[in-house]
């Protein structure tokens, strides 16, 4: 019998300028992200999110890779934040922009959706 797992086991945000994006996402979300070797051969560039191997939740990174736009596309990638009003409050500044401001979503808790400098639309997802 296999262990049980949230379904989602990695993600990756697509970005055109990197180092905007990195510090976009740093300031946001308060964090340091870790250059992640690419496999010979391969031309993209990726930066990972602080991970956790036994952690819950999914890990993931900042990819720039020939062939790839970033952009809202129908996929949405929340991350979770002590207070989402707190992260919502350092988009602007990154520069992205507010979509919705911090809002009750019943007993899950409560969201905020952002956009970054790219274009791409993440949520900030907190309990209070």
């Amino acid at each position: 019998m296999s262990e049980q797992r949230n379904p989602v086991g990695w993600f990756e945000i697509y970005v055109r300028d990197m180092e905007q994006a990195r510090k976009f996402y740093a300031e946001v979300l308060a964090v340091e992200l870790e250059k992640l070797e690419t496999p010979p051969g391969m031309e993209m560039e990726m930066w990972n999110f602080p991970m956790f191997q036994d952690a819950g939740g999914a890990a993931g990174a900042l990819v720039k890779m020939e062939g790839v736009e970033p952009g809202g596309g129908g996929t949405l990638v929340y991350f979770s934040c002590e207070d989402c009003a707190v992260e919502a409050g350092r988009v602007e500044p990154a520069g992205g922009k507010v979509v919705r401001e911090k809002f009750p979503i019943g007993n899950y808790g409560f969201i905020a959706l952002v956009v970054d400098p790219d274009g791409n639309m993440i949520g900030l997802h907190s309990l209070s």
